[in-house]
């Protein structure tokens, strides 16, 4: 089983496909791994485009039903996800790469892209999550009854104050927009980005389209997607026309 190790980070990724790299970050929230690929998202990105990129996929780290592992860094959790990530695309020897996030992989673009602008041509951001005022506290209370009493009861040296902090940092005092950047970062991003909006509590409409119409290049599937298989498919073909558009011409 292949890992990506830094220190005392220890990344599980798989790959499949072949052509230009595309970074595929599933939902699930901080239980985000390659297994809820099959369970937490309306498609398996990596069965779907596995013919048309190089998909690269890896459990978050700390997820409860993946194999990454490593510290809190309570000072700077979006960044050290970020530096997983980055990280990994590192250790595989690649420097551009597509990017294709769910859920929280919305906010983790966003973070890449303010870290590493020049490595990503374009990104798709499905059912992102953000920040709505309706439900100002849903992260915090989701990952503490469901991510960090796992993680504290296979880490002792976790404690549930620790995750507390952790999530504060994550979520509470960045509690705006998507978390990770600000709006102007957005306004002034040339990347091209699509959108497919969801609208529930943790994936909130609203931020998804005001990130649709604050970045200058910027387009959005249709709504609702996720309702039927057809729609599903429908947004599926929209993704894979919008990263073969945006995929750069690496021919000799």
């Amino acid at each position: 089983m292949p890992f990506y190790e830094r220190g005392p980070v220890s990344i599980y990724y798989e790959e499949v496909g072949a052509g230009f790299p595309l970074l595929i970050i599933p939902g699930g929230g901080l239980n985000s791994s390659i297994a809820s690929l099959d369970t937490s998202v309306p498609f398996n990105p990596m069965e779907r485009y596995k013919n048309d990129f190089r998909c690269i996929s890896a459990d978050l780290r700390n997820a409860d039903s993946g194999q990454s592992a490593g510290p809190l860094e309570i000072d700077r959790p979006w960044d050290a996800y970020s530096d997983d990530q980055l990280g990994l695309m590192d250790h595989l020897g690649i420097k551009e790469f597509l990017v294709m996030g769910f859920c929280i992989g919305g906010p983790m673009i966003h973070n890449l892209l303010r870290l590493a602008p020049e490595r990503i041509p374009a990104a798709a951001m499905m059912q992102p999550s953000g920040f709505t005022s309706e439900h100002p506290d849903i992260f915090y209370q989701t990952n503490t009854e469901r991510w960090g009493p796992s993680l504290c009861e296979k880490t002792p040296e976790i404690t549930m104050n620790k995750v507390h902090e952790f999530l504060t940092n994550m979520y509470t005092t960045r509690a705006d927009f998507v978390f990770t950047v600000s709006r102007n970062f957005v306004r002034s991003l040339q990347t091209p980005l699509l959108i497919a909006p969801d609208n529930i509590p943790a994936h909130p409409y609203e931020t998804a389209m005001e990130v649709a119409e604050l970045a200058p290049n910027a387009e959005t599937t249709i709504f609702p997607w996720k309702d039927t298989p057809k729609n599903i498919d429908e947004a599926v073909k929209h993704a894979r026309r919008f990263l073969k558009k945006h995929e750069p011409n690496i021919s000799l």
